[in-house]
């Protein structure tokens, strides 16, 4: 009896970054060559198999993808099989639509769905294998928040985006004589803010696990004033926030999975800075300019890796997982391990202990001890990694 020839389907959901192109050229490319499987692409993440839109792809039509940004299929950070926002006259109303995509995938006789996302994604891929479709996650976002793995891609590439920045405005930084403020991405992680700060010489950086007390801001940046450095470079991830303040949000997108879209920050910081201090500051909000561009080296490989690995684990059917990335190997965890769950920075993380070794301001009084300050203000801090 002959073997049916095998068909995945593949969907990138959530917010775009560099590296998801090469995700796909992988999994193309390894389906066809080592296992002769056929490959469909649905459109927009969820919507697409949820709306029964799809491509087929082959590797002619992947060819020159590996350095190319941005993603082929399109994506959407709004749509949640499970909470699917539908226009009804003028209002949108939310409806659970994973009937329907279990439907057009078993109608188009796949046998594997292939979901690169990152939090969001994962947590609707976990939903739909509760459903009993035969899912591998394929860990996307710049922001490196998803637990299981050591990093995702499109992080790597970010940092370079985001450090190539603030290395252009160290020089307008001398030259005036200013405190300049960058603003990156990254949601409630810091990790962008942390390693392009460290990269790109920062002298203060704000991240969102460690509340910031803007005396100790201030008094870092006179500290450098008094010493001769008359410039200061602030790197503040978007969900910095102050003791005893909150996040500042930019909009609330209520058709959305996630809602809150945090940005700002750094005009606060800046107004405050401009009163305690009297020095001039001025800000630089990077925002979507790290999510686009071709992928970093270390990007271009490490999605090559993960979606080369997410067809040997169609193959194997180990289905349910996730593959990651631990100790520079390639490995795979439960999906449902990672649903609803973030990696954020430890206070006691190395890359803060090489921060702090540096001398570089967290935000916290230089007389008492990072973890002494943590502990103080927000006992439930200390975030345990997986």
């Amino acid at each position: 009896m002959a073997i049916s020839r095998k068909r995945i389907g593949i969907l990138t959901g959530g917010g775009d970054c560099p590296g998801l192109n090469a995700v796909i050229r992988a999994v193309v490319k390894t389906a066809h060559h080592d296992y002769g499987m056929d490959v469909i692409g649905f459109k927009d993440g969820y919507e697409g198999i949820i709306e029964n839109r799809y491509m087929h792809i082959d590797p002619k039509s992947v060819s020159g993808l590996l350095s190319k940004g941005g993603t082929i299929l399109g994506t959407s950070n709004r749509a949640d099989p499970f909470n699917f926002p539908v226009l009804q006259g003028d209002e949108y109303v939310y409806l659970d639509r994973s009937s329907q995509a279990v439907l057009n995938f078993e109608s188009l006789g796949l046998d594997a769905l292939i979901c690169i996302g990152g939090d969001g994604t994962m947590n609707a891929t976990a939903g739909m294998e509760d459903k009993g479709l035969p899912v591998i996650g394929v860990p996307k976002t710049i922001d490196n928040d998803l637990v299981g793995t050591d990093v995702t891609f499109g992080f790597d590439s970010a940092v370079v985006t985001a450090t190539d920045a603030i290395d252009k405005i160290h020089t307008t930084a001398q030259s005036h004589h200013r405190v300049m403020i960058i603003e990156v991405m990254g949601r409630y992680a810091g990790w962008i803010a942390l390693h392009s700060g460290m990269a790109g010489g920062g002298d203060i950086i704000l991240i969102p696990e460690i509340p910031y007390d803007i005396n100790c801001v201030c008094e870092k940046i006179r500290d450098r004033t008094a010493q001769g450095k008359n410039f200061s470079i602030v790197v503040v991830g978007e969900g910095a926030k102050p003791i005893g303040g909150d996040m500042v949000v930019a909009k609330v997108i209520e058709n959305s999975p996630d809602k809150i879209r945090l940005g700002g920050i750094s005009h606060q910081l800046a107004a405050q800075i401009e009163g305690i201090t009297n020095i001039e500051c001025r800000v630089t909000i990077l925002g979507h300019l790290l999510r686009g561009g071709a992928p970093s080296a270390f990007d271009r490989i490490l999605a090559t890796r993960f979606g080369v690995e997410a067809v040997h684990m169609v193959a194997r059917e180990d289905f349910g997982q996730l593959v990651v990335l631990k100790n520079n190997q390639l490995s795979q965890v439960a999906i449902q391990s990672v649903s609803g769950k973030q990696r954020l920075v430890d206070y006691d993380h190395p890359i803060v202990k090489t921060a702090l070794s540096l001398g570089i301001c967290l935000g916290h009084p230089e007389d008492i001890s990072l973890e002494e300050y943590c502990n103080a203000i927000v006992p439930s801090n200390k975030i345990k990694f997986e």
